[in-house]
C-alpha cells in the first residue's frame, strides 16, 4: 500500500503558507483558564497547548452544538454518525475517542459503559466556555487524559442586578431552536437559570445496507426516511461568597431527548444526560487556598425499534476532589490533591462487573527560576480492577524575548478498558490490558507585530492500545500506536477584517506486530485545515468558516477510505436594536457530499436563522 511522503514534507508548504500573512496580525485577548494545571492561570502563562472557546466566540460563529464549535479546533479531529443529535466521538491529537478526559463545571463526565461523552447531547446554549487542552495530563486527572482535556463550564450570573436573555429560531430540515436565561450577580452572590429546547426532522442519517454499514434490513422503507432528534434541557448555577473569603458554588445541568437512527436492532433511543455537583473554596491562609468538589454525572440510554423496548444503558459516575494550593513563595506553588470516582452500571444487558472504583492522589510543583518556568507533577492511582498505576508531567518554558517563548512538554498517561470493551456479550474481550502512553510536545509562541501565533510539534506513543480487531471480531491490544503532528495557530487583523487560521498536520500510525503494522488508524484525518473571517459594518456583521480535511479510513485494515472534503459556511447578522440581533448562516455552500464515518451522511446546504436578544 501506497504511504504519504514524510510528515516534514507536508509540514513546509502549509507552514509557509499560514505565516506569510503574520506582519498584518492583531493581538487577542488572553482569557484565565483552570484546567491546564488544576489552578488558575492566564492562557500565555500556561505551559500547554491551549485553546479557549468563548461565549463570545459561540455567539459571533453561530455555533449550534458543542460538536460543531469543536469541529476544527487544532488537534481535533470529529467523526459523526448522521447529523445532529447523532453519535459524535472526538478524536484529539489521534488519539482515541475515549482518550479525552470531559469535565462540566469541575465534574467528570462520560459513559462508562462506551467510555465516551454524548457531545451531541449537550446544550450549547448553556455553555459560557470551552476549555481544551491538548496533550497527556493523566498526572493530574487520572484515566483518560491520554489525548486531552476538554473542560466545559456552563454559564454563571454576574454583574449588577437581574438579567435575561433570549434567542429563537429555525432553518432547513424542518428545525426549530429556543432558548432563555436569568441571571442575577450581586456583592456576594450570584445566580444563574437556563432552559433550551431543539428539534429537528432531521435528514436520512444512512447510506449503506445491512451487509455494509448501518446495520439495518435493506428491506425496510424507513432506511430512507428522516432521522429526527429533539431535546429539552436545562441548568442552574449559584453560588455565595461569606465575608471571611468561604465560597459555596452549586451547579446542574440535565439534557433529554429522543434520536432516530437507521437499524434493524434499533431506531430511536430515549436519553437523559444529568450533571451536579457543588464546591467549597477557602483560603484559611494567606498562602494556602482549599478547594472541595464533589458530584455525580449521569447518561441514561432506553433504546427502542418502534414502539418495543429492545435496552437500556444507565450509567453513574460519583467523584470528589480535594485540591491544597499553597504559595510556598513568590516564584513558587505547590499543589496537592486527592480523587475519588465511582463508575455503575445498571443495564438490561447483563454485564460480568457493574462497578469499579478508582483512588488517586497528586502533587504539583510550579516554579520560576530566573526566567526559566518550570512545572511538574506526579500522581498514584489505584484501580478496583487494574491495580497500581503512576504517572509523570514535566514542562518548561523560556522566553527569548518579551514576545517569543519556547515550551517543552513530557506527559505520561493511561486508561482502563470500558465497560463495553471488557463485558459486553459477544463484543468484548475480557482479557484487555490497560493503555499507557507517554507524550512528548515542542512549541514556540509569540507575537510579531500586531500577530498572534504558535506551532507546537508532538509525539505519542502508546501501549497496548485498544481497537477493534476484525480478526476476532472484538475488541484488542495493538502492541504500540505512534503518533506525530504539527499544529499552528495564526491570529491576526488586516483592514478591518478578524482572520483566524490553524493548520494539523498528523501521522496516526499502527506499529504493531500484527497484519495492519504500519496503517493509519481509523477515523482520523491526517490533514486539518481552518479559516475564519469576520467583518463588523455598523450594525453589520458578516463571517465565513472554511474547513478542510483530509482523508481518512474507516477501519483498521486501510480497506475502506473516506475521501477528503472541503466544507465553507457564510454567516451575517444585524443589530436592529440595541439589545437585539438578526442572525443567519448558510451551512455547506457547495452542498459538499462526504462521511466522516462510513455509510453515514453528512447535512448538505442548509439554512438557519435566529433572533437573539442580549442586554
Amino acid at each position: 500500500m501506497q504511504r504519504n511522503p514524510p510528515l516534514l514534507a507536508r509540514v513546509l508548504p502549509w507552514l509557509g503558507m499560514t505565516m506569510c500573512a503574520v506582519a498584518f496580525a492583531a493581538q487577542e485577548e488572553k482569557p484565565v483558564i483552570v484546567t491546564a494545571t488544576r489552578t488558575v492561570q492566564t492562557v500565555d502563562s500556561t505551559l500547554a497547548s491551549v485553546t479557549v472557546i468563548s461565549r463570545q466566540d459561540i455567539e459571533r460563529q453561530q455555533v449550534r452544538s458543542v460538536q460543531d464549535a469543536l469541529r476544527g479546533v487544532p488537534g481535533i479531529s470529529i467523526a459523526n454518525s448522521g447529523g445532529m443529535g447523532k453519535a459524535s466521538f472526538v478524536f484529539m491529537r489521534g488519539t482515541e475517542s475515549d482518550h479525552v478526559l470531559v469535565m462540566i463545571d469541575n465534574i467528570k463526565v462520560g459513559s462508562a459503559t462506551s467510555g465516551t461523552t454524548a457531545f451531541e447531547n449537550i446544550p450549547i446554549d448553556q455553555i459560557e466556555r470551552i476549555e481544551i487542552v491538548r496533550g497527556p495530563r493523566s498526572s493530574l486527572y487520572g484515566s483518560e487524559a491520554i489525548g486531552g482535556v476538554i473542560h466545559i463550564i456552563t454559564r454563571k450570573g454576574g454583574g449588577s442586578g437581574f438579567r435575561q436573555h433570549l434567542n429563537f429560531g429555525g432553518g432547513s430540515f424542518g428545525t426549530l431552536e429556543g432558548a432563555t436565561g436569568l441571571s442575577y450577580g450581586g456583592t456576594q452572590g450570584w445566580l444563574n437559570l437556563n432552559a433550551s429546547g431543539i428539534g429537528t426532522q432531521g435528514f436520512n442519517a444512512c447510506n449503506g445496507t445491512a451487509s455494509a454499514g448501518c446495520f439495518v434490513d435493506t428491506s425496510d422503507f424507513a432506511l430512507y426516511d428522516r432521522d429526527g432528534y429533539r431535546n429539552v434541557a436545562g441548568s442552574m448555577r449559584g453560588g455565595y461568597r461569606f465575608q471571611n473569603g468561604l465560597e459555596l458554588e452549586t451547579n446542574f445541568m440535565q439534557s433529554s431527548g429522543k434520536s432516530q437512527f437507521d437499524g434493524t436492532f434499533a431506531n430511536k433511543t430515549v436519553l437523559m444526560q444529568q450533571v451536579v455537583g457543588g464546591t467549597i473554596r477557602y483560603a484559611p491562609t494567606a498562602f494556602w487556598n482549599f478547594n472541595l468538589t464533589a458530584g455525580s454525572s449521569r447518561e441514561d440510554s432506553d433504546n427502542f425499534l418502534g414502539s418495543a423496548f429492545e435496552s437500556r444503558f444507565n450509567t453513574t459516575r460519583d467523584t470528589v476532589s480535594v485540591l491544597n494550593t499553597f504559595a510556598v513563595t513568590k516564584d513558587q506553588q505547590l499543589t496537592l490533591g486527592m480523587d475519588y470516582q465511582r463508575d455503575h452500571v445498571k443495564s438490561s444487558t447483563a454485564y460480568t462487573v457493574m462497578s469499579r472504583a478508582n483512588w488517586g492522589v497528586f502533587a504539583q510543583h510550579q516554579v520560576n527560576l530566573a526566567a526559566h518556568h518550570l512545572q511538574f507533577s506526579i500522581r498514584h492511582d489505584d484501580n478496583q480492577q487494574f491495580g497500581s498505576r503512576v504517572t509523570g508531567g514535566a514542562g518548561w518554558s523560556y522566553p527569548l524575548s518579551d514576545k517569543f517563548l519556547l515550551t517543552a512538554n513530557f506527559g505520561s498517561a493511561f486508561k482502563a478498558p470500558t465497560f463495553n470493551e471488557l463485558y459486553f456479550p459477544m463484543f468484548s474481550n475480557p482479557h484487555l490490558k490497560p493503555e499507557d502512553s507517554r507524550g512528548f510536545e515542542f512549541g514556540a509562541r509569540g507575537q510579531i507585530g500586531w500577530s498572534n501565533w504558535s506551532i507546537n510539534a508532538y509525539e505519542t506513543r502508546i501501549d497496548n492500545l485498544i481497537a477493534y480487531d476484525a480478526s476476532i471480531a472484538a475488541p484488542n491490544n495493538i502492541d504500540q500506536a505512534r503518533i506525530r503532528g504539527i499544529e499552528g495557530i495564526l491570529t491576526m487583523r488586516i483592514n478591518e477584517w478578524q482572520i483566524s487560521t490553524n493548520l494539523t498536520l498528523m501521522e496516526p500510525v499502527n506499529r504493531g506486530s500484527g497484519f495492519s503494522r504500519g496503517n493509519i488508524l481509523p477515523r482520523r484525518a491526517e490533514q486539518s485545515f481552518r479559516l475564519d473571517l469576520d467583518r463588523h459594518f455598523g450594525k453589520y456583521a458578516v463571517g465565513a468558516m472554511l474547513l478542510v480535511e483530509g482523508g481518512r479510513y474507516d477501519d483498521l485494515a486501510n480497506t475502506r477510505k473516506l475521501d477528503s472534503y472541503a466544507k465553507l459556511d457564510l454567516r451575517a447578522e444585524y443589530h436592529f436594536a440595541p439589545k437585539w440581533r438578526l442572525q443567519g448562516r448558510i451551512d455547506n455552500v457547495s452542498d459538499e457530499h462526504y462521511e466522516t464515518i462510513a455509510f453515514y451522511n453528512q447535512a448538505g446546504r442548509s439554512f438557519f436563522a435566529m433572533v437573539r436578544y442580549q442586554p
